[in-house]
């Protein structure tokens, strides 16, 4: 069967000015890490205060940038600094609900439903460990979206040409698909093996789905789907960018890049515990798969400079820049725990975070002001060390 032409969306629209280039941004997951995004972004604001990036990609906790970058009708810098503040006023409160009661019950329920094997659980499903409603309420007095949902700041951006695409992605687990949700002008969509586009106007839903950590934040439904976390089946968290017409990218990574010695001292010492095991899972899916694809994405463009452009059979040579943490955030999240909620810090302590040098799995939901603060205030560090470069880059 033939495939029906890509769709396209809002004709009418002005073209983007053509002194903006194509430049993307791709913000990739990690929980409480995005912090340091946060960080890197008022950094670079410094230096470009009047840049526009007109293609935005948001992914996990990556969505919850984007969409504040997407929606700012402001500078760079006004947006930049509205981002920071966004994340110095989250506390863990405001994420997750850190009332005893509900995670004891939630405790209580999955244990009992393990014990029996499911039988007298009851009809209402099993969902996350935590609920995080709060982190919606959050995100909404924040956003301030319209009566049906949409945040307006995207509609005018993209109206005023500053704005040429933002896509946030999610996974479905109705269909077991790769989502990437596109609100744009002149974009078209995309399919490939386990992965596709659709248009959408965005909204705090959205944010919510492609955030929601698997197993500890619930599934969060969107139209006749359910999904989750953005990262678990986004095998190439470069590619929306890349569909939406970027010629540069520019990602924030959290994380650390180890040395080889680094990298191949013991984490922990015997039987690994479950904050181990959950920390090197989560990174597989956060982190491990956009550094895959980064490889890749170089290695292409390596094969490419090779070839005449008549030979590229299409394809578009796609500069990379990478800005990465001078710390590891991990080891660092371990000197905050001691600030978590009482019941929280019981739960992760228990799940071993004491019992590893590297508690990955806790910075992913170390929702604690003075780690925040920590991990934007590297963020700028960062950006400033290689400000000279990075200017270079984003103005090409």
């Amino acid at each position: 069967m033939t495939s029906p032409p890509p769709a396209r969306i809002s004709k009418s629209l002005p073209p983007v000015q053509e002194d903006q280039g194509a430049l993307g941004l791709v913000l990739g997951g990690g929980g409480a890490r995005g912090a340091y995004q946060a960080g890197v972004i008022r950094g670079l604001a410094r230096r470009c205060p009047k840049l526009k990036i007109p293609i935005q990609v948001g992914i996990s906790a990556g969505a919850v940038n984007t969409i504040h970058l997407a929606s700012n009708t402001g500078t760079l810098t006004e947006a930049a600094d509205q981002l920071a503040d966004l994340w110095l006023r989250l506390t863990p409160d405001q994420v997750f609900d850190v009332r005893a009661a509900p995670l004891l019950w939630n405790a209580f329920r999955w244990g009992a439903r393990l014990a029996s094997g499911g039988v007298g659980t009851g009809a209402e499903p099993m969902k996350g460990m935590m609920d995080t409603q709060p982190l919606r309420q959050f995100l909404l007095n924040s956003l301030r979206p319209l009566e049906d949902g949409t945040i307006e700041g995207i509609a005018q951006n993209i109206e005023r040409g500053s704005l040429k695409a933002v896509s946030l992605s999610a996974t479905s687990y109705t269909t077991g698909q790769s989502v990437s949700w596109v609100q744009g002008r002149d974009v078209s969509l995309w399919q490939r093996p386990q992965r596709r586009s659709a248009f959408a106007n965005l909204t705090v839903e959205h944010v919510m789905a492609s955030s929601a950590l698997p197993m500890i934040f619930p599934a969060v439904s969107v139209g006749q789907e359910w999904y989750g976390d953005g990262g678990v089946r986004l095998t190439a968290p470069l590619s929306p960018a890349l569909h939406l017409g970027a010629d540069r990218i520019l990602t924030i990574s959290t994380r650390y890049q180890r040395s080889h010695a680094e990298a191949a001292a013991p984490a922990i010492v015997g039987y690994p515990p479950p904050a181990q095991v959950l920390g090197v899972l989560y990174n597989s899916i956060f982190l491990d798969l956009i550094d895959e694809d980064i490889a890749r994405l170089q290695k292409v463009n390596h094969l490419l400079e090779r070839l005449p452009y008549g030979g590229r059979d299409g394809m578009r040579i796609a500069e990379i820049m990478v800005i990465r943490p001078s710390r590891d955030l991990g080891r660092l999240a371990s000197e905050f725990e001691s600030r978590l909620p009482a019941l929280v810090k019981y739960i992760t302590r228990g799940l071993g975070t004491k019992d590893t040098s590297s508690p990955d799995f806790l910075s992913l939901i170390l929702f604690q002001r003075d780690y925040i603060a920590k991990l934007i205030e590297i963020g700028e560090a960062d950006a400033e060390g290689q400000a000279e470069a990075l200017e270079q880059f984003v103005n090409r």
